[in-house]
């Protein structure tokens, strides 16, 4: 008997793509100072997800990765979260996090693809180079803008994500997702777009598919109940 030969990159990101194509993915991570912090919480809360339906999982952190590995048969995108002093760019921010995110087990590598100073040296394509070289897995380029949505494919990223638009310095603030550019950039593409920041409704990711976004991440009106009597609250009191 022989070994089936290992999927190349291409391919992984192919069966991933139909995994989750107009499916839902849940963004499962819980910072320090949040009260469900804890990768045991977190490997909870995906089986939690894996059993609502959900497609696959994105996790923050070697613990909360590892954990939720363990837990749950969905794909995981794998990110690590870190204040660098000097640098805005935290998801994933050196190939250092990047080793730490595969070897605890994510089958995707979500980075910060937007135009901002990062303290991996060279330019993101050689960035994502080197984790194409070292690791061999995709890589999720979360970008804010369109120009960076286009940068990102041309740098090498395996898939592109609308995550940072709303939270940079040159995206302008709001409640809702940001679908316009979903709508603009996802035509432009191609490699899948992925649509995630501040979904909250079905309706909302109904039109993200409908404008070309292949999947949906969401992440605080499912897994942050902080956040989720917030806008309960937020909202009986304008409509009080």
């Amino acid at each position: 008997m022989t070994d089936s030969p290992t999927p190349t990159r291409a391919q992984r990101v192919d069966a991933f793509i139909q995994q989750v194509r107009h499916r839902l993915i849940v963004s499962c991570q819980a910072l320090p100072h949040e009260p469900l912090h804890g990768a045991e919480i977190m490997a909870r809360m995906a089986l939690a997800a894996q059993q609502g339906g959900a497609s696959a999982i994105r996790a923050n952190g070697p613990a909360d990765i590892r954990a939720i590995r363990a837990t749950v048969y969905l794909p995981i995108i794998g990110l690590f979260k870190d204040d660098i002093p000097g640098y805005p760019v935290y998801i994933t921010p050196t190939i250092a996090h990047v080793r730490a995110v595969v070897d605890a087990g994510a089958d995707i590598v979500a980075i910060d693809a937007t135009a901002r100073p990062r303290p991996q040296p060279g330019t993101l394509a050689d960035f994502i180079a080197a984790i194409h070289t070292e690791t061999g897995c995709p890589v999720l380029a979360d970008i804010a803008t369109f120009e960076e949505g286009l940068a990102a494919e041309a740098a090498g990223a395996d898939l592109i994500s609308t995550t940072m638009s709303g939270y940079t310095e040159n995206t302008p603030k709001q409640a809702d997702p940001d679908l316009e550019l979903v709508r603009q950039l996802a035509p432009r593409l191609r490699v899948p777009l992925l649509a995630e920041g501040r979904y909250r409704t079905p309706e909302q990711i109904r039109r993200a598919f409908d404008y070309g976004a292949r999947s949906a991440i969401v992440g605080g009106a499912i897994t942050r109940p902080q956040e989720i009597t917030r806008w309960f609250v937020e909202n009986i009191e304008r409509n009080a």
